[in-house]
């Protein structure tokens, strides 16, 4: 398994779930854990993903969530899961 963290922030608005979710969907990406938090108009999720099965290297992905990211007004972002814990170790 190749575990991705990826991060999502933004205004919220319709669709965005849907957009996301398809990007991975038709790129063989496995959802394994989904969080999100919306706030008046912000939302926020956090997204841990298997990329086994993705075909492409991880600058692809990366190209990839960005080009979601703009069309749907929202920050994407893409870390190894190794490096997101060691950021986040207490």
């Amino acid at each position: 398994m190749n575990r991705i963290i990826v991060t999502l922030s933004g205004k919220d608005r319709v669709g965005i779930i849907a957009k996301i979710c398809t990007f991975f969907a038709e790129n063989h990406i496995n959802i394994l854990d989904i969080s999100q938090t919306s706030t008046d108009d912000r939302i926020d999720m956090m997204m841990v993903v298997d990329i086994e099965k993705f075909e492409g290297n991880f600058k692809d992905l990366i190209n990839g969530l960005n080009t979601v990211g703009e069309e749907i007004g929202c920050s994407i972002k893409a870390q190894h899961e190794e490096i997101f814990d060691m950021m986040h170790r207490i």
